[in-house]
C-alpha cells in the first residue's frame, strides 16, 4: 500500500489499515483521524502535520518517522516503537503512550497534557519546552532526557527515573515525585513548589536556585545534593 492508495481508501470511508506497510511513505498533512493502524509499519514515514486524532497506532512501528506538528489528540500509541521519531510541536494531549519506546525521540514543544505514559521509555529524549502537565508517568524512564523548561506540573511521576536528566527551569509544582530517582540530575532553577518528594533520591543532584517551598521531603536513599543558593 502506498500513500495515494491509503488516501483514496480513507476518502472512500475505509478506516481499518491494520498491519499496513507504509514505511518511508510521504503522508504529510494526511487525514487519518480515527483510523486503525495497529501494528502498521510506518518507519521513516513523513506524517508531519497529519491529522491522527483518536487514531489507533498500538504496537505500530514509527521509528524515525516525522510526526512534527501532527495532531495526535487522544491517539492510542501503547507499546508503539517511536525510537528516533520527530514529534516536535506535536499535539499528544490525552494520548495513550504507556509502554511505548521513544528513546532518542524529539518532543521539543510537544503538547502531552494529560497523556497516559506509564512505563514509557523516554531515555535520552528531547522534551525541552514540552507540556507534560497532569500526565500519568508512573515508572517512566527519563534517564539522560532533556527537559529544560518543560512543564510537569501536577504530573504523576511515582518511581520515574531521571538519572542524569536536565530539568533546568522545569515546572514540577504539585507533581508526585515519590520514589523518583534524580541521581546526578540538573534541577537548577526548577520549581518544585508543593511537590511530593517522599523517599526521592536526590544524590548528586544540582539544586542550585531550586524552589522547594512546601515540598513533602521524606528522604529515602543517600542524598548529597549540591548546595542551594
Amino acid at each position: 500500500m502506498d500513500a495515494d492508495e491509503i488516501r483514496s481508501r480513507y476518502a472512500a470511508g475505509e478506516r481499518d489499515f491494520r498491519d499496513a506497510d507504509l514505511s518511508g511513505a510521504n503522508l504529510s498533512g494526511v487525514n487519518l483521524s480515527e483510523a486503525n493502524l495497529n501494528e502498521a509499519n510506518l518507519s521513516e514515514a513523513n506524517l508531519s502535520g497529519a491529522d491522527l486524532i483518536v487514531s489507533s497506532l498500538s504496537d505500530a512501528n514509527l521509528s524515525e518517522a516525522d510526526l512534527s506538528e501532527a495532531n495526535l489528540i487522544g491517539a492510542k500509541l501503547g507499546i508503539a516503537n517511536l525510537v528516533n521519531a520527530n514529534l516536535v510541536g506535536a499535539n499528544l494531549s490525552g494520548a495513550e503512550l504507556s509502554g511505548a519506546n521513544l528513546q532518542n525521540s524529539s518532543l521539543s514543544g510537544a503538547n502531552l497534557i494529560g497523556a497516559s505514559m506509564i512505563r514509557i521509555n523516554l531515555r535520552d529524549a528531547n522534551l525541552s519546552g514540552a507540556n507534560l502537565s497532569i500526565a500519568n508517568m508512573i515508572g517512566a524512564d527519563l534517564r539522560g532526557a532533556n527537559l529544560i523548561g518543560a512543564d510537569l506540573s501536577g504530573a504523576n511521576l511515582i518511581e520515574a527515573n531521571f538519572t542524569g536528566a536536565n530539568l533546568s527551569g522545569a515546572k514540577l509544582y504539585r507533581s508526585n515525585l515519590a520514589n523518583v530517582k534524580f541521581n546526578k540530575a540538573d534541577l537548577s532553577n526548577a520549581d518544585l513548589t508543593d511537590a511530593n518528594l517522599a523517599k526521592t533520591d536526590l544524590s548528586d543532584a544540582n539544586l542550585d536556585n531550586t524552589n522547594l517551598e512546601g515540598t513533602i521531603l521524606t528522604l529515602g536513599k543517600s542524598v548529597n545534593p549540591s548546595p542551594v543558593s
